[in-house]
């Protein structure tokens, strides 16, 4: 069972989606398995981060401007500065990520949560598709 979060982003951040996700989880019947996370963009990307002290995320945006600089000698530049830098980030993280849940839940850390880093600068709307697998089903 596949479901679309539509995930409005501020331009380049770290936005927690951890309880929207949660929030299908509660709202399926299955009561253990895999929640899968598979985003739609090559300009962003998907993390499980420290939920705890926002200054991790921070550092983790800046290390990426600092491995991807918008002033790189790169081809691709007619969608902007920031895109081209967006997709490496979005090639070096992640753009699929799978959550184990138990009893309706999902087993994250006690600090961990689900974000969408968005890599560009001006706000965007990205969408990231919540399979839920449960267990004990064959895919074959």
């Amino acid at each position: 069972m596949a479901n679309i979060l539509t995930i409005d982003t501020p331009g380049r951040a770290c936005v927690d989606i951890t309880e929207r996700v949660a929030a299908i989880l509660a709202q399926s019947d299955f009561n253990s398995g895999v929640a899968h996370l598979f985003i739609q963009h090559t300009s962003a990307s998907l993390t499980i981060q420290e939920n705890a002290d926002p200054d991790v995320r921070r550092d983790l945006l800046s290390w990426l401007d600092r491995i991807a600089p918008e002033n790189g000698p790169y081809i691709h530049t007619s969608e902007g500065p920031d895109d081209m830098p967006a997709h490496i980030k979005s090639a070096i993280t992640s753009t699929s990520l799978s959550v184990p849940f138990e009893n309706g839940r999902l087993l994250t850390g006690t600090w961990q949560g689900v974000y969408v880093i968005e890599h560009r600068r001006r706000p965007h709307q990205r969408q990231v598709v919540v399979t839920l697998l449960p267990s004990g089903q064959s895919y074959l």
